[in-house]
Order: structure tokens, then C-alpha cells, then sequence
């Protein structure tokens, strides 16, 4: 009998060649907050080199209809930011007029200067790093995310790389409050920061990576609870039967997080991510709370917990609420400076990257003259006043969409909800955060979250949407036919 030569599949060889995409994803996001929160320019420079050769690789075999819109969508802005950047780098914008500050110093100096759109000559090319490497990751997150299980290792390895850092940073504010890694702290020698140079940033990436833990245990506990509604008069009883070993390393995690994210003392860090785990818990918890109160109930009893935490574990942070409020009036002040900057530049914007050149003619006498302000403390501001109202829209209008599938993926998964749940509520947090600071400008921080809003997307759609009808006999439709036991774990069904 002679033996016929395996076939090769040519699907297998597309799969084999996605393993190395996704596991430079993994290792990104895990490492992105490692060096200070990758805020030089050689580490962000390392982060796109390596999601650039991930996008080479990266599989499209699980890519459907509403990923490739996504991705669309995507392309248009970055066809916008290349437009922008075109004519602030340009000698002959094709749109955009050149800044009155180039004509007075020309005159000032009695020499011919270029002129440009940029009030700073090549700066929007070097600024362009940060914005790239979270437009990579991003599109990495929808491509390898579409697979659910490697969303779900996405969203395991950010779960725990942040209570990782979570406990570097205790273990180090213990031991040598005075350093972060190998270098000297020079401010906030009072709050733990991790690995970050800023406590606020700290603390919204420690919040994030509670509200996954979060998200993790409830899924886990919920799988272990009998297929029905929650009982919550045998919910004691029911809790008992898990065994602790099974849950007590992810409860430890998710207080690592909480412990750190306290200890960060910021504010608004700290007051957004409980509202995350607030809501991220009702949205869970949803469909097991009383059809009509139950929702507020969760809201009521999660605002509760939330405040004796914040007395218990938060003293350093309430106290800062008394004292200073939510905003302080610095901050406030600067945004009023920024917007004078928008007003005057609303087409094009000052440049990329050129806030801190571009504001000390704006500064407020309200402001005090202490300290250089390199950031308008307000992402979706700063965003403005470097490249124009136009471009920040449709910024703006990308996040209401993504924000909107991601609610879409929310409310009509039947498994896996925590991950577009994860996204949502992460993205939430971040973008409010980044509102009253600059969390999103931190690659450290938004390289690993942009990946899990693309992961997120991704899986805000049903296997079956998008595929063509001659693929259901393979499989596609036994799950919504499967018989009731066989949905006790839907975990172990394969998703085609």
C-alpha cells in the first residue's frame, strides 16, 4: 500500500504565519508601560518598528464585513492626519497659510526666512510617533482580535502585566520611594507611580487593569453560578461552593490594582476608575438584576462600596477633594489659554507637537510662573490648538463611533461580553481622564489600551455576521441550535 503525501492547506500556512503577529502584540502591550511609560522618542520609536512588522503578518483570514468598515474608517483619518501633516511639514502647502511668526522674525532679524504652517519647522514629523504606534496597535487589535481566543489572551496578558506593575510600584514606594526602575524620582515622591513619571497616568492605568480583573471574577464566578437567574437569597450559598484556590489569585490581583490605584493619591485617576467598575459591574450583572429597580440598586449599592473604599483605602485622596476639589484652578486657566490658541489658529492648528512652544504667549497672568506647561492637561484641547478643529472632529467622531460599537458589542454578545465590555468601559475612563489630563498621550499607557479597544471592536460583532451563507453548513449555525446543557460552558465551544 503506497502512502499519499499529507495535503497541505494553504489556511494552515496563514495561521502559522499569524503567531508571530500576535505575539509581538501580546509583548507590546505588556511591555509599552515598562520604560517610564515610553514617553522618549527611541521607545516609541521601538513600539511602532515592532507593531509594523506584527501588521505585515497580521492574519485577515477571520477579518469579516464589518472589521474591513472598521478598518476603513480607520484609513480615513489617517488619511486626514497625512493630509495635516502634509501641510505643516510642507514648503508649499497645498491649503494651509504660513504663520504670521515666521514673517515678523524674517523681519526682526533682517534675513529671509522660509516660512511655514508649523510655528516649530519639522516638529509635527517627530510628533508623529505616539499617534502612529496607538493607529497600530489599534488595527492589530481588530485583525487579531477577530479570533476570540486570542482577544481573550489579549485582554489575560493586560490583566496581568497591570497587576505587575501594580505591585512593582507598592513593593517599590515601600522599600525606595525615591526611584522609578533605575532612575531618581523627582516628583510625586508621596504616590506611588509604577512606572510611569506621572501619578494620574498611574492611576488610570491601575484603574483600567482593576476594572478587567473585575470583569474576569465576575465572568468566572457567573459560569460557576446554576443556568438561571441569579437567586441573590442563595447567592451566599452558591459562593461558597467555588473552591477559594480557584478564585483567590484573581481577587488578589484586583486588590494589587485597587491598592496601587489609591496609593497613586490622584483624583480624578481615582474617582473615574470606581465609576468605571461601577457601571462596568451593573452592564455585567445586568440581565440577573430585578427587571425594574435593579439596575439603580446596583448603582446605589456599587456608589456605597465605592465611597467606603475611598475612606478606607483612599484617606490621602479624599483629602485632596476637600482641599483642592476635582479641578484646580491652574488647570482651568490653562484652558482658557488653550482655547485662545484654537481661536486664532482653527484651521491647521499651531503644528504637531508644538504646545509647549506655542502656549507661553497664551499663558494666563493666572497661572502661576512656576513650572513649564508642555501639555494642555486636556487631550481633545491640545488636539485642537496642533492641528486644527477639522482634524480634531473627526478624532472625535472616530471615538463616538468606536464608542458606539463597542455599546453595540455590549448589549448584544451572548459570550465574551467582557471583552467589548473591558473596551468600552476602559475607553470611557481613559477618554474622560484625558479630558481633565493627558492619559492618552502617554504611549505607555495608550498603546496597550488602543489594542484592547481594537480587540473590543472586533468582537462587538456575532462570528456569523458578515460571512456568506454558504459557509453556515460547516458548522455556523449548531450554536443557536445547540440543546440547553450545551450551553452551561459556552467557553468550550469553538467559534468558526
Amino acid at each position: 500500500m503506497r502512502l499519499l503525501p499529507p495535503t497541505i492547506s494553504w489556511s494552515n500556512f496563514r495561521w502559522s504565519w499569524s503567531l508571530p503577529a500576535a505575539f509581538i502584540l501580546f509583548f507590546v502591550a505588556a511591555g509599552a508601560p515598562f520604560p517610564f511609560g515610553s514617553t522618549n522618542d527611541l521607545s516609541i520609536a521601538f513600539w511602532c518598528l515592532c507593531l509594523g512588522i506584527a501588521v505585515i503578518f497580521a492574519p485577515t483570514r477571520d477579518l469579516r464585513r464589518p472589521h474591513l468598515w472598521l478598518l476603513a474608517g480607520i484609513g480615513v483619518i489617517v488619511a486626514a492626519y497625512a493630509f495635516v501633516l502634509h501641510e505643516q511639514l510642507s514648503d508649499n502647502p497645498w491649503v494651509a497659510p504660513f504663520q504670521p511668526i515666521w514673517k515678523q522674525a524674517s523681519d526682526l532679524l533682517g534675513v529671509p526666512i522660509a516660512p511655514s504652517a508649523s510655528i516649530v519647522k519639522n516638529e509635527a514629523f517627530f510628533a508623529l510617533g505616539a499617534p502612529l504606534a496607538n493607529i497600530l496597535a489599534i488595527v492589530l487589535g481588530i485583525t487579531i482580535g477577530a479570533d476570540r481566543m486570542r482577544a481573550r489572551r489579549l485582554l489575560w496578558v493586560i490583566a496581568i502585566s497591570g497587576a505587575a506593575y501594580a505591585l512593582y510600584g507598592v513593593a517599590s514606594f515601600l522599600i525606595e520611594p525615591t526611584m522609578i526602575l533605575w532612575r531618581d524620582k523627582t516628583a510625586y515622591l508621596g504616590s506611588v507611580t509604577g512606572t510611569f513619571i506621572n501619578r494620574n497616568t498611574a492611576a488610570a492605568y491601575f484603574g483600567s487593569a482593576a476594572v478587567i480583573w473585575m470583569l474576569l471574577i465576575l465572568e468566572d464566578v457567573r459560569r460557576r453560578l446554576p443556568e438561571r437567574h441569579i437567586e441573590w437569597r442563595r447567592l451566599s450559598l452558591d459562593l461558597r461552593a467555588i473552591p477559594p484556590k480557584e478564585i483567590l489569585p484573581q481577587l488578589a490581583c484586583l486588590l494589587i490594582c485597587l491598592m496601587a490605584m489609591f496609593m497613586t493619591t490622584s483624583r480624578a485617576g481615582v474617582g473615574l476608575s470606581l465609576l468605571a467598575m461601577i457601571v462596568a459591574f451593573t452592564l455585567f450583572l445586568r440581565k440577573d438584576l430585578p427587571p425594574r429597580t435593579g439596575i439603580w440598586i446596583s448603582l446605589g449599592a456599587g456608589l456605597a462600596v465605592a465611597l467606603g473604599l475611598l475612606q478606607l483605602l483612599g484617606g490621602r485622596v479624599s483629602s485632596r477633594f476637600d482641599s483642592q476639589g476635582l479641578v484646580d484652578e491652574g488647570r482651568i486657566e490653562a484652558w482658557k489659554s488653550t482655547l485662545r490658541i484654537i481661536a486664532d489658529n482653527p484651521w491647521f492648528g499651531t503644528g504637531m507637537g508644538t504646545f509647549q512652544w506655542a502656549f507661553p504667549p497664551y499663558r494666563s497672568p493666572n497661572i502661576s510662573i512656576r513650572g513649564v506647561w508642555d501639555a494642555a492637561h486636556s487631550t481633545p484641547l491640545e488636539l485642537a490648538s496642533e492641528v486644527g478643529i477639522p482634524m480634531a472632529l473627526l478624532v472625535a467622531l472616530g471615538w463616538a463611533i468606536m464608542l458606539l460599537v463597542l455599546a453595540r458589542g455590549v448589549f448584544t454578545r451572548r459570550r465574551d461580553v467582557i471583552i467589548p465590555l473591558s473596551a468600552a468601559t476602559t475607553a470611557t475612563l481613559s477618554l474622560l481622564h484625558s479630558c481633565l489630563d493627558f492619559t492618552l498621550q502617554v504611549p505607555g499607557y495608550s498603546i496597550s489600551f488602543f489594542a484592547l479597544f481594537g480587540a473590543g471592536l472586533a468582537q462587538s460583532f456575532s462570528s456569523r455576521e458578515g460571512r456568506a451563507s454558504a459557509t453556515a453548513p460547516r458548522g455556523e449555525g449548531h450554536l443557536a441550535t445547540a440543546p440547553p446543557a450545551s450551553r452551561a460552558r459556552p467557553e468550550l465551544h469553538k467559534t468558526v
